[in-house]
């Protein structure tokens, strides 16, 4: 199969979408390596598209080639790659984030596209008012002319089928997987060295995410203020978000807890696995994801997670996690108590958490999407 792919993100973006781009494609090019992989991107220069460009030659990369292309590279993406997918003819064309090429239907050539989530719906007020009318204008067209929509989760299909009246029988749910630097058991020497180099204790709690206000990190704070009664663990917050992260520090110096709150930002991908493995818990209390890799992440680290109710956590996190009220200090606080007082909790929630993020696997995933592929191709127009 000759499949080719909005694959902006892959160049342009290196957290959620990107990395959902890359390991994506990192999966089909290991496990499918028999299609033909073609990347329309607009032109990049940021070192780390470049090395991964280079680390995967059996890829086409196809950049703008025209002055005009290069000068306005999103007019090149919205405006004329279409002409340029009417002449190149591939079986299939994925939108990986959420949009398609204007008149893309009218070419004749399969279409997939990935929707991550509704999340600007759902949560009007996280967003600008004109982001959320462009957004819903680019998604449902997407979604009503492609021949299937992928979703991330059980939770995402259904938001599409609310919002945009999407029939299921034309949405698949396809799962994400993780960077799979994730799977490996590291020794205590390499945990050693990252607390070394990051100046961290021999115990600490973990986030990973964006510092934005839906992560609800003003709640797990409270509930730090709670727990530091009796446990001296300090929390370590990893992500970029200077507005929000202005309001944190702020709200711990009010809650007197500044000295047990680590802030650690541009942490490099390959720091995360064993950032993720010395910790003793892992807490993600956002109110409402597309999916929330980062519990991915965690359970293949073997590391303990707590996480929200509702939205797609207990899709994700399976009866290995333990689930709070998001905006209950007090229900947060005892959890982590739990966790850090009980070893035999502790273990079995690794033990359960091992086992059940088996389904998020980079071979699964891959396979569920070339399958997808060949379903697709054999549609009837």
């Amino acid at each position: 199969m000759k499949i080719a792919y909005d694959a902006k993100r892959a160049f342009h973006n290196f957290t959620g979408l990107g990395n959902y781009a890359r390991n994506i494609l990192d999966g089909l090019v290991k496990y499918h390596p028999n299609n033909e992989y073609t990347l329309y991107t607009p032109s990049f220069n940021d070192t780390r598209a470049i090395s991964w460009a280079k680390e995967h030659k059996d890829l086409v990369i196809r950049k703008p080639r025209g002055f005009f292309g290069k000068i306005f590279p999103s007019a090149w993406r919205s405006l004329f790659l279409t002409k340029v997918l009417e002449k190149d003819r591939p079986d299939i064309f994925h939108g990986l984030s959420h949009e398609l090429p204007p008149n893309i239907e009218k070419l004749g050539i399969k279409t997939v596209v990935t929707i991550h989530d509704l999340i600007f719906m759902r949560y009007p007020q996280y967003f600008s008012r004109i982001d959320c009318k462009i957004y819903e204008r680019k998604f449902r067209y997407a979604c009503q002319v492609s021949d299937v929509v992928l979703a991330i989760c059980e939770q995402t299909k259904n938001d599409v089928i609310e919002f945009f009246d999407i029939s299921p029988e034309k949405i698949q749910v396809v799962y994400q997987n993780c960077n799979p630097l994730f799977y490996e058991t590291l020794a205590f020497k390499d945990l050693e060295k990252i607390r070394r180099k990051y100046f961290l204790p021999f115990k600490y709690l973990l986030y990973i995410g964006s510092l934005i206000e839906r992560k609800n990190l003003l709640t797990l704070l409270d509930a730090m203020a709670l727990i530091q009664k009796s446990c001296d663990v300090p929390l370590v917050i990893i992500g970029e978000g200077s507005s929000y992260k202005k309001r944190l520090k702020a709200k711990a110096e009010q809650l007197g807890i500044s000295g047990k709150v680590i802030f650690l930002s541009n942490v490099p991908t390959e720091d995360l696995p064993p950032l993720y493995q010395a910790s003793a818990l892992f807490i993600y209390p956002s109110y409402f994801e597309g999916f929330g890799i980062p519990i991915v992440e965690a359970m293949n680290s073997g590391t303990p997670v707590i996480t929200s109710q509702g939205s797609c956590f207990p899709e994700v996190g399976g009866d290995a996690a333990l689930y709070v009220d998001p905006q209950e200090p007090k229900d947060m606080a005892e959890a982590m108590m739990s966790v850090l007082e009980n070893p035999t909790l502790r273990e079995e929630m690794i033990l359960k958490g091992k086992a059940f993020v088996k389904k998020f696997h980079q071979e699964k995933t891959s396979l569920a999407l070339d399958e997808l592929y060949k379903k697709v191709l054999h549609q009837k127009a």
